[in-house]
């Protein structure tokens, strides 16, 4: 059969462009890129950043980008070396360099924790015991490496030949740019970035450790309701930075929506809760609270994430119409110059089959799953994976939760009273097509500033191990059992959520208190609604419509932790709108250096305290 003319002239302007990049821009053999100290540099950030995303996952539910910090942090960390210590440090990092360091900070930082906070953390509620440690940590490797290793047939396809965007990658690249073309800029960032981490660290050990002296966890708002001062309802002052860093990344429409969600949920629903028998008012607080909430802002979150990966159906088409380009390529070296540097497709199949493998053996052996259950949640991983890189590289928005969600009802279907087997093949889904789409994002930064694929995958795969060995052992320190999830300190709203949907699916909605089955029902609509709403309002009224994202969450947060984010995020629209350069260099390094300073510094004391230091 021979290709078509149209299907000859696709292919002969791919390649062109592939031959264009490659003479034009690729400078992986020239400069420095693949060596010792940026894989040391970007495993030491990644390890860090590891612990940061587990902490503010474990409050938020929400996973942060490490890479633009990671490259602000290694660039300041590594000048400081060279101008300190000249002997030892010769040579500042290049910008390949610092991109492969990058990639190897957000493989560590981003790709090892995401099921931590969710299917992990869920699972622990549902059991009421941790699995054992070798279990989490050959979990969280094996899984790591099946996002990794999917990413390599992708990467080509999307990143060289169609040119998908992939905004956050876009980023990172102009901020390694002006990193190394505008010393003075770098090192305003870098100081911004230091001195609000050293603030982060000051309040979370004041807070956390109290010495000198202590400052409260909250401030109480005064001020009674039904009977019960407000703070028996969360509304009260968090002590932390943190919220009101988050809410300066998230942006407004999210938190305004958050806000919005909190103020309907805590001081309307909840009350008339309690009136109906439905929240036991001896024992009000956030746990009975958020007992009765999480079915409604769960099956909002549930139905928004379908709807929204519904409506993008043409992504979808897209993603599946290009398979077969995915894996076709041409005969030899000397068709295909870029085969020199592009990664194998033997690697993808060798690394493929191992990590898949691994996964298989760990959900049939620890958590009751059948081998073609498992196999099938493999599979189903990697076509998932394939729209969720893709919806990353044309939007920047990676449907995590959809994914999970989908591999969720899937096997809700398959193995309904299996609890175990519904949370941990949905964590293969959402776990490797999320790392997947975030590696594609460190890929394309090393497409525009021409660095070698080859070694970008090596770093990549290289810090999985690193976040692997910080964050599994910080998992069982931060949450030592079951009764720490749930709370104040640290809510967990994603494993909330994929909780509700597991027992849903294996006890049925008649099991729930009738409130909370009408709760469902009209989140269910409301998530189905926003999603539409926004999608067929014009441009001009749509930043009126409420986030889906913001609402659900409101519901399985304290009111505290939304208060604190729309805080963060209306100081970020002053600045927008009085200082719109200020708020453009500042406002990410600020919000990452209090976020990490903060949250590094609470498990710091964590460990303090559990050494019995303080």
């Amino acid at each position: 059969m021979h290709m078509s003319r149209s299907g000859r002239d696709h292919g002969s302007v791919a390649h062109q462009s592939e031959l264009d990049w490659y003479h034009n821009v690729y400078q992986g053999d020239r400069t420095p890129q693949l060596t010792v100290r940026a894989v040391v540099m970007g495993s030491l950030l990644g390890g860090f950043m590891s612990l940061s995303n587990l902490y503010v996952g474990l409050k938020t539910g929400w996973g942060l980008g490490v890479a633009i910090t990671s490259c602000i942090l290694s660039f300041a960390i590594w000048k400081a070396l060279h101008t300190l210590l000249p002997g030892i440090f010769k040579t500042e990092m290049s910008i390949l360099e610092n991109n492969c360091m990058q990639s190897t900070a957000s493989s560590a930082g981003y790709s090892t924790g995401g099921t931590m906070v969710s299917a992990i953390a869920a699972y622990l509620m549902v059991t009421g015991s941790h699995m054992p440690w070798p279990v989490l940590g050959m979990w969280t490797l094996f899984l790591a490496a099946l996002g990794v290793f999917m990413a390599i047939p992708l990467k080509r396809q999307m990143i060289n030949i169609e040119q998908l965007k992939f905004p956050s990658g876009i980023a990172a690249a102009e901020t390694l740019k002006s990193l190394h073309a505008k010393g003075s800029e770098a090192s305003r960032k870098a100081k911004a970035l230091g001195v609000s981490g050293a603030i982060g660290a000051l309040v979370a050990w004041l807070r956390d450790a109290g010495r000198p002296f202590a400052i409260p966890g909250h401030l109480d708002i005064p001020g009674v309701l039904r009977g019960f001062p407000l703070s028996k309802w969360t509304i009260s002052f968090e002590m932390s930075t943190i919220m009101i860093a988050a809410g300066s990344i998230i942006g407004w429409r999210v938190a305004w929506s958050l806000m919005l969600g909190a103020c309907f949920n805590y001081l309307v629903l909840a009350p008339w809760m309690v009136e109906l028998g439905a929240i036991d008012s001896a024992k009000l607080g956030y746990r009975a609270i958020v007992g009765w909430s999480t079915w409604a802002g769960a099956s909002l979150m549930v139905t928004s994430g379908l709807t929204a990966f519904a409506m993008q159906w043409r992504t979808v088409l897209r993603a599946f119409s290009g398979l077969t380009k995915i894996f076709s390529g041409t005969s030899s070296a000397s068709e295909d110059p870029l085969s020199a540097v592009e990664v194998p497709a033997h690697w993808f199949a060798i690394g493929t089959l191992l990590s898949g493998a691994g996964c298989v053996w760990i959900l049939y052996t620890y958590f009751d799953t059948s081998v073609w259950m498992g196999c099938l949640a493999v599979a189903l991983t990697f076509f998932l994976g394939i729209v969720a890189c893709r919806a990353t590289g044309e939007s920047d928005v990676t449907p995590i939760g959809a994914m999970g969600k989908v591999t969720q009802l899937s096997f809700g279907a398959l193995a309904p009273a299996n609890v175990s087997a519904n949370l941990m093949t949905a964590a293969v889904t959402a776990g490797a097509a999320g790392s997947s789409a975030d590696l594609l994002t460190d890929l394309k930064s090393g497409y525009l500033l021409g660095a070698n694929p080859r070694r970008q995958f090596i770093a990549q795969f290289l810090g999985i191990f690193a976040g692997t060995l910080v964050v599994v052992p910080a998992f069982y320190l931060l949450v030592p059992d079951a009764a720490s999830l749930g709370t104040d300190q640290w809510p967990a709203p994603a494993a909330q959520s994929w909780k509700a949907v597991a027992d849903l699916l294996a006890k049925g909605v008649n099991a729930l208190h009738p409130t909370a089955q009408v709760g469902i029902l009209v989140g269910g609509i409301v998530g189905i609604l926003l999603p539409l709403t926004e999608a067929y309002t014009p441009p001009k009224v749509k930043r009126f419509v409420p986030s889906a994202t913001g609402i659900g969450l409101s519901m399985v947060i304290p009111f505290f932790n939304s208060l604190g984010m729309f805080i963060g995020a209306l100081i970020a629209l002053g600045l927008e709108k009085f200082k719109p350069k200020v708020a453009s260099d500042y406002i990410v390094p600020v919000a990452s250096g209090i976020i990490a300073g903060e949250s590094i510094m609470g498990i710091v004391v964590a460990l303090l305290t559990a050494l019995k230091v303080l």
